[in-house]
């Protein structure tokens, strides 16, 4: 005798995403709204704040105490703010995730306490990560500090940390609590990290939003040259783009065969690796993106010119989309492997017949890829 049963069922998850000028002093309320309190007690909440961050605005543990003491009817600080190194190198050491969940332990957090996460996007990512595991999940809110984690990845559902040279090797899939993309908190950002994450919006533009890429195009000087009147628009309508698809798209927990947000992203990701992470998410995005966009042209019949334009959207923003390892063949053509395995099965990898209409597939040409590659640095080095 056997038996067996298969229920489908769904879990209701809110994916809050709020949009403020200056949420720690003149727009507390936005926060504080979010902060639901427990019983009759005020919420409690342990901050966590990028070193980066910190160093370059040393008055913000300052204003999150005066935030605290002002509302304390409804919010009380669990700990001491806790501070942790930025960029790659919180997500390059698990002790640090041992340490952090160290610390939450010994603030006696619960699943209704809240870690409040202010940061660039590995801080987001390797902070969340040790929220989403402790008790199996405390709410975790997300302050983006960079145009990169505002515009894309502090309003996805990945938590993770890299191991064994592997870029998010340990992660979680969780929903933050909420999502506050700040103006403010960009406005020490240098122009390298602030210029890091319009590659993003230009990926996903050129999957989703034709008018968006157009946008961006048009835009792409003064958005170098921090107008925020350009930049800001951008930022919000890509990370909208991004809920969109998380909520939307069907596939929130990345349970199929593709990533249709990670275009671009097979080389960028082992790029970032074979440098050190001398180059930085954003900047091997804008790499990986003109690569694929060159190899669509050759491979899916998307048009060339519109190949061209990204390329040169690209260089407009700042990007430099030049590299020696990009010639170390072997060694990049190991991350198509690599992205396989992050999610098993086939390769699956995401390329264009027009902006705004992907198409998936599953094999590489490797010669026409290193074509590409080449072509590219031909037309950087022109400009």
């Amino acid at each position: 005798m056997s038996s067996g049963v298969d229920v489908t069922f769904a879990v209701p998850y809110v994916h809050r995403l709020r949009v403020t000028t200056n949420v720690l002093e003149s727009q507390t309320n936005v926060l504080l709204d979010l902060l639901e309190q427990s019983g009759d007690a005020p919420a409690r909440v342990q901050f966590w704040i990028d070193e980066a961050v910190a160093n370059a605005r040393p008055d913000l543990t300052q204003i999150l105490r005066t935030f605290v003491s002002k509302n304390s009817d409804r919010v009380s600080m669990a700990s001491n703010i806790q501070m942790v190194p930025g960029g790659e190198d919180v997500k390059n050491d698990v002790h640090i995730l041992e340490r952090m969940l160290k610390v939450m332990n010994a603030a006696d957090l619960d699943r209704r306490s809240y870690v409040i996460v202010i940061g660039g996007g590995a801080v987001l990512d390797a902070v969340g990560f040790a929220a989403a595991i402790a008790h199996r999940g405390i709410r975790l809110i997300r302050l983006p500090t960079t145009t990169l984690s505002q515009a894309d990845s502090g309003v996805g559902v990945k938590n993770s940390i890299n191991l064994f040279e592997k870029k998010n090797w340990v992660g979680s899939f969780a929903v933050p609590w909420a999502v506050i993309n700040d103006a403010d908190l960009l406005s020490t950002l240098p122009d390298r990290q602030f210029r890091a994450g319009f590659s993003e919006a230009v990926k996903v533009a050129l999957l989703k939003d034709p008018a968006l890429f157009e946008a961006i195009c048009d835009q792409a000087e003064r958005i170098s040259q921090r107008d925020w009147s350009a930049c800001g628009p951008i930022i919000q309508r890509s990370a909208e783009w991004h809920l969109k698809h998380i909520t939307r798209g069907g596939d929130p927990f990345e349970m199929l065969e593709a990533r249709p947000l990670d275009y671009g992203h097979w080389s960028a990701h082992k790029l970032e690796v074979m440098t050190n992470f001398q180059v930085q998410h954003g900047e091997a995005v804008a790499i990986g993106v003109a690569i694929d966009s060159l190899y669509s042209a050759r491979k899916m019949g998307f048009d060339e010119v519109h190949a061209e334009r990204v390329v040169n959207c690209l260089l407009d923003l700042g990007f430099d989309l030049q590299h020696p390892m990009l010639h170390d063949s072997k060694k990049l053509f190991a991350g198509l492997e690599e992205f396989r395995q992050h999610l098993g099965g086939r390769l699956t990898l995401t390329m264009l017949r027009n902006v705004g209409d992907p198409v998936e597939i599953h094999e590489v040409d490797q010669s026409a890829m290193q074509e590409s590659i080449v072509q590219l640095t031909e037309i950087a080095a022109a400009r």
